[in-house]
C-alpha cells in the first residue's frame, strides 16, 4: 500500500482529484487531496496574508501530522511550486516525486517570472476584478479542458491570492535528491509548461507525454491513475 498526496494547482482545489482518489483507494491505496487555503472548500479563509509558505504550510503540516512517509507527491501546475518546497523540506519521506504540468521553479524565482509577459495578465486581471490582490480563475476553455468536463471545471474554480505567483522560491536543492522524480507534460494546449519539460529532461528525470488539456486528472483519468501506481510501487 502506497500513500499518495495529490496537490491541485491554482483557482482549483481537492475535488479535481476525485476521479484518481477513487481509483487509487480501490487498489487499497491511501490517498490525500488537500485543498489549499483559501481555495475550494476553503475558499473562506481567502485574505491577503494567504501566500505560498501558506499552502506550503498546508501540505508540509498534512505530511507531519498524518505521519506520511514514502509517499508519491504529485503537484499539478502551480503546485509544483508548493510540492518543490515540501519536497525540499522533507526529501527522506517522499518517494516519487511527480511535476503534473507544473512549474519547477529555481531559488529565488517566482511562478511569475516563468509566465508569458511575467505574468503581467494576472497582474491586471487582479486589478480589474480582484481588489488587486486576488486572480480571477481563468476559464476552462483556455486550459483545453475536455468539453464535458469544462461547464464543472468553471462553477468550481475560485479566486487565487496573486501574492502566491509573487513569492520568490526559497530552496536549498534537497528537492532534487528525491529518488524518483518525473513530469508529465500535457500536449493537447498551448500553456508554459514546455519549458520545464526541456529542464526535467536535462536533468535525466524521466518524462511522460499525454495529449490532452492542462486538467490531466480530469482529461485521461485512467492514463494517470496508471501512471501513479507504476510509480508507487
Amino acid at each position: 500500500m502506497t500513500d499518495y498526496v495529490l496537490v491541485h494547482g491554482a483557482w482549483h482545489g481537492g475535488w479535481c482529484w476525485s476521479r484518481i482518489r477513487r481509483k487509487l483507494t480501490d487498489k487499497g491505496h491511501g490517498v490525500y487531496t488537500p485543498t489549499l487555503t483559501g481555495l475550494g472548500d476553503r475558499m473562506h479563509l481567502l485574505s491577503r496574508d494567504v501566500d505560498l509558505e501558506t499552502h506550503i504550510n498546508d501540505v508540509a503540516n498534512l505530511l507531519i501530522w498524518e505521519d506520511l512517509r514514502d509517499i508519491v507527491l504529485v503537484g499539478h501546475s502551480y503546485g509544483g511550486c508548493v510540492v518543490r518546497h515540501v519536497a525540499d523540506r522533507f526529501p527522506d519521506r517522499i518517494r516519487s516525486l511527480i511535476y503534473l504540468d507544473a512549474f519547477i521553479p529555481e531559488d529565488g524565482e517566482p511562478a511569475l517570472n516563468y509566465m508569458p509577459g511575467s505574468g503581467q495578465d494576472h497582474r491586471e486581471l487582479a486589478l480589474l476584478h480582484g481588489d488587486g490582490w486576488k486572480v480571477p480563475p481563468i476559464p476552462a476553455s483556455v486550459f483545453a479542458v475536455n468539453a464535458a468536463d469544462a461547464a464543472w471545471v468553471d462553477s468550481r474554480c475560485t479566486m487565487h491570492p496573486l501574492s502566491s505567483f509573487e513569492t520568490p522560491a526559497s530552496l536549498t536543492g534537497a528537492c532534487d535528491r528525491v529518488p524518483d522524480i518525473g513530469f508529465v507534460f500535457a500536449t493537447g494546449w498551448d500553456g508554459p509548461f514546455e519549458q520545464f519539460r526541456s529542464v526535467a529532461k536535462n536533468r535525466r528525470w524521466w518524462c511522460e507525454d499525454f495529449a490532452c488539456g492542462h486538467d490531466v486528472m480530469l482529461d485521461k483519468p485512467n492514463e494517470l491513475t496508471d501512471l501513479l501506481l507504476a510509480r508507487g510501487h
